[in-house]
Formats: structure tokens, sequence, C-alpha cells
């Protein structure tokens, strides 16, 4: 997936290697691709949580083929995320999703996984603030709800690389407790 670009992830929980859910965190690592989830386990809380985690989608097994497909049908004609504009140009900051690529002032900048994840997470929710508990969810899973001091490196380290300043921010701004907010329009 990381190599070869879809248009829909149908993922099954019970896989035989790995977890779906772990399937789902990694993948939420660098893609914002549309994730329907089937499984057996149909319990309200299950649900919940994999929506929670990422999943656009869930569907108990036994299920209607009908049913599948006009889910599917919705989750493709659904803008995704920060491709629904597939680059983003301000004349300083140009983000090329499809190319997972950004540059600054025509210069290729070298982010890493983690930073990469954050910028599109963020760019895919611009102007809104996209909370603590949501990014460390995304960027680290469930696990590292507690741990804030590691989205406070990556945010500084991204800064850095996009030459931001916290205290005058023109793309990442921090809503004290609450979360980041990306600023920039393109």
């Amino acid at each position: 997936l990381a190599e070869q670009p879809v248009q829909l992830v149908i993922l099954d929980l019970g896989l035989p290697d790995l977890d779906g859910r772990e399937v789902l965190r990694a993948l939420r690592a660098f893609s914002p691709v549309p994730v329907l989830v089937l499984s057996v386990r149909a319990s309200e809380s299950e649900k919940v949580a994999l929506l929670d985690a990422g999943a656009n989608d869930y569907v108990a097994k036994p299920f209607g083929m009908q049913e599948l497909s006009a889910r599917l049908r919705v989750l493709l004609r659904q803008p995704v995320g920060a491709d629904a504009a597939a680059t983003f140009d301000d004349g300083k900051l140009r983000v090329d999703f499809s190319l997972r690529q950004a540059w600054l002032d025509g210069l290729p900048l070298a982010l890493s996984r983690k930073e990469w994840s954050l910028l599109a997470l963020l760019m895919q929710h611009a102007g809104q603030v996209v909370t603590q508990p949501q990014l460390l969810r995304q960027l680290w899973g469930p696990t590292h709800l507690d741990d804030t001091h590691y989205l406070r490196i990556l945010a500084a380290k991204l800064r850095g690389k996009l030459g931001d300043d916290a205290a005058e921010p023109r793309y990442i701004a921090t809503e004290p407790g609450v979360g980041l907010r990306f600023l920039g329009d393109g």
C-alpha cells in the first residue's frame, strides 16, 4: 500500500499474521485511503474503537452484498482527506499528496514518515483544531494517548523544517492544552 496507490481498502480484522487493528494503525501512519472494516466482531464498543482509530466504515459479518456494494460506492465517491486537493501551494510551501513530497522555497523537504503523517493529517483538517488525543492515536496508536511530549517534539521538528515559528505561526498553530491547527491556505 505504501508503494502502490489504491482507492479503497477492505480490511478483515481476523488476519492470519497480524491483527487488523495493527494494520489499520500502520496504514493510518501514512495514508488517508478509505478503509472499510469487515468483521464478525460486532459489539458497539469494537465498532467505535475502530472508527476512532481511523476506519471510515464498519460492516459486521454476515452481510449482504448489496449493502457492502452500496457502502463501497459511498466511500469511493467521497474525496480522500488531503487528496481531495491533490496539492497545496501558497508560493512558499508546496505539498503534493499524490507524490508524498513537500518543498519549501522550491527546495525539497526531507520529512520523516511521522513528520509527513503529522503534516498530512493537519492539512486534511486545515483550519480545524486536531486534538492531542486524535493526533496521538493516529500517529502512535491508542497506547500512547498520554505521551504528549512525543507530539511536542514532532511538531517542533516539523515546524523547524517548515521554517515556522511557534510564537508567530504561518502553518502550524498550537491551541494550548487542546491540539494543533494547520493555518495555511493554498
